[in-house]
């Protein structure tokens, strides 16, 4: 599977953002790089960036040439960035910075972006997680929601079917897991970056991912 680069191109004073994106996306682009099926490089624009997504370093590097190359001719001021994705990390890291290969090494990577998570969960006052369950039993669902509620989760209830927010992903699939083993059989776990804001509950329906409410 090809690692995953990025090229961050961002335009200082008049933003030609779009103008770029399709000269990248030219056919000259295409003819100067590999045109291979797997060596195709995807670009984005949103507002004054465009994004250049590669499988390797060297392509995104040939790309940020080409770009380099147009603002001379056009005299514009850009900026680029180059990142790689740690898929352990979820995060764009500098591209010189290695992917882990040890376990202990993918373990300091999981644990920053636990910590991380927490520290962003903390500072929104929203939960980045959330637990997603569907009960057969209206009664079970009360008393899942207020025995979650005393222990200090974010709970939305309607009907029987539940919402809790949890700070990171180790809490929210741990806590997915408990659900499973402790609710009656049939029970719905799911757990996913947090849709909406369950500690306020606002912002839409947090629970039209169940289809409704009717059952």
């Amino acid at each position: 599977m090809a690692d995953d680069w990025r090229l961050r191109i961002s335009f200082q004073g008049d933003s030609r953002a779009d103008e770029l994106r399709e000269r990248l996306e030219a056919t000259d682009l295409e003819h100067t790089l590999e045109d291979r099926f797997q060596d195709r490089v995807a670009v984005s624009a949103d507002d004054d960036e465009v994004f250049a997504y590669a499988g390797t370093r060297e392509q995104v590097e040939a790309v940020g040439e080409l770009v380099r190359s147009e603002a001379t001719e056009h005299g514009w001021q850009v900026e680029l960035e180059l990142r790689r994705w740690h898929p352990t990390a979820e995060d764009w890291e500098d591209p010189d910075n290695p992917l882990p290969t040890t376990d202990a090494d993918k373990a300091a990577e999981h644990a920053a972006l636990i910590e991380r998570e927490r520290q962003e969960s903390a500072a929104s006052g929203h939960p980045e997680f959330e637990v997603r369950v569907k009960f057969h039993s209206h009664h079970v669902a009360v008393e899942f929601a207020d025995r979650l509620e005393q222990e200090g989760f974010a709970v939305a209830r309607r009907w029987h079917f539940l919402l809790v927010g949890a700070p990171d992903e180790d809490t929210a699939n741990a806590l997915a897991e408990r659900i499973r083993q402790q609710a009656p059989p049939g029970t719905v776990v799911n757990s996913e970056g947090s849709q909406l804001t369950v500690a306020e509950g606002s912002g839409g329906n947090p629970f039209a991912y169940f289809g409704g409410l009717g059952g």
